[in-house]
């Protein structure tokens, strides 16, 4: 705590990420404290992602007080883990922050959670109790945010069924908030601004678009190799439909996905997008195609119906809406629910319409209100309910 001119104390709130998801998810929480008249910001980034990362620090005009930059070619969990521990350590003790906020499942969050415990600083984790119960699944982050919930002090649930997956685990009701996700607040402040493409194909894309996103660590080798093949099946059954798919940086993940996609007319592979781009994209689709976590969130924010190449989802809550399906990384089943999707008016309009349980563009600002309200600065906020 800080004694600012005029005598007003101020709370210094640390947020520290990594990745692009992340990043996209702290930041309407990140101008929230800034906004607010008690709490003091300070951004620290691991660059876990980098190119990815600055593109969205640029977007909402974040500048990190303290870049790590860890990320190496190739680089394996204990690289990350090891350099991410080692420089959180040093800035936590340099700036003695009165509370750490991490988002999510990430190794960044994870190690940031256990150098702050180290140091006896308080935790906030953004979106927790999301699970899958099989700790492979989806690897590693089902058990980064599995251990960040043990050492958190204060709980920021994105949805009631993950606020229950917290009490079944003993996590006190009354240090959990049901804020709803706030990349929704994120989605809404960037897809209104209608940001221009960079790539001028993407400018020129006209009729049905299928979105495709695959970069799942447990998907590498042969499951997304099925995957690619699922989509030059459904790019030749469907010769006046676009697929389009930016590619991830990982040259595990093209040297496996790209090969078969190539020299298909109507699939249209690009760099990985902004994230305003990618939003913008999201919203010129006809459905998503991906292995994705927050597009499960974003894809139903806009209408879109998303099919998820994974075997399990974290987020069941849109499977149960009927925003989401499951589809795994079967070749056949991929080809199936796709087809559907693109020749069954009535199948696409259930999913379309379908309630998004996710999000109402408030999430920041209950988020800031449970920080105030864990320093005895506020009342309680409000727990986010969907609409029926």
């Amino acid at each position: 705590m800080r004694l600012e001119s005029g005598g007003i104390h101020m709370f210094d709130v640390m947020t520290v990420y990594g990745t692009r998801p992340e990043a996209i998810k702290l930041a309407p929480v990140i101008a929230g404290i800034q906004r607010s008249a008690n709490l003091e910001a300070t951004v620290v980034v691991t660059g876990q992602h980098r190119e990815m990362l600055d593109q969205v620090n640029r977007l909402f005009g974040i500048e990190p007080a303290h870049d790590l930059d860890i990320i190496t070619p190739r680089q394996t969990l204990q690289d990350i883990t090891v350099r991410a521990l080692a420089g959180l350590g040093n800035v936590i003790r340099a700036e003695r922050p009165d509370m750490v906020v991490v988002q999510g499942d990430t190794t960044t969050s994870f190690v940031a959670a256990l150098a702050a415990f180290y140091e006896k600083i308080p935790v906030v984790h953004v979106e927790a109790g999301l699970r899958t119960s099989d700790r492979y699944n989806p690897f590693p982050e089902e058990i980064n945010r599995r251990l960040t919930s043990q050492v958190a002090s204060l709980h920021l649930a994105p949805t009631r069924t993950s606020r229950a997956n917290l009490v079944a685990e003993n996590i006190k009701p009354e240090l959990i908030t049901v804020t709803g996700n706030t990349v929704i607040d994120a989605l809404h402040d960037v897809v209104a601004r209608r940001l221009p493409y960079t790539d001028p194909a993407l400018e020129r894309l006209d009729g049905r678009v299928v979105l495709i996103t695959a970069h799942r660590r447990e998907s590498w080798g042969e499951p997304m190799a099925r995957s690619a093949r699922a989509v030059r099946r459904l790019a030749l059954r469907y010769p006046d439909t676009v697929f389009v798919l930016p590619a991830h940086l990982n040259p595990v993940v093209r040297e496996v996905l790209l090969p078969p996609l190539r020299d298909q007319p109507n699939v249209l592979i690009t760099e990985p997008l902004p994230y305003g781009q990618f939003s913008r994209l999201m919203q010129d689709s006809h459905l998503i195609l991906t292995d994705s976590g927050g597009v499960q969130e974003e894809g139903p924010s806009l209408g879109k119906p998303v099919l998820v190449m994974r075997d399990t989802t974290e987020r069941p809550e849109a499977v149960e809406a009927g925003t989401v399906r499951l589809v795994g990384t079967d070749e056949d089943v991929i080809v199936r629910e796709v087809t559907r999707l693109l020749d069954d008016d009535d199948h696409y309009a259930v999913m379309a319409n379908a309630v998004n349980p996710y999000g109402d563009g408030q999430a920041a600002r209950r988020s800031v209100q449970a920080i105030e309200h864990f320093f005895g600065l506020a009342g309680p906020p409000d727990d986010f309910a969907p609409a029926a």
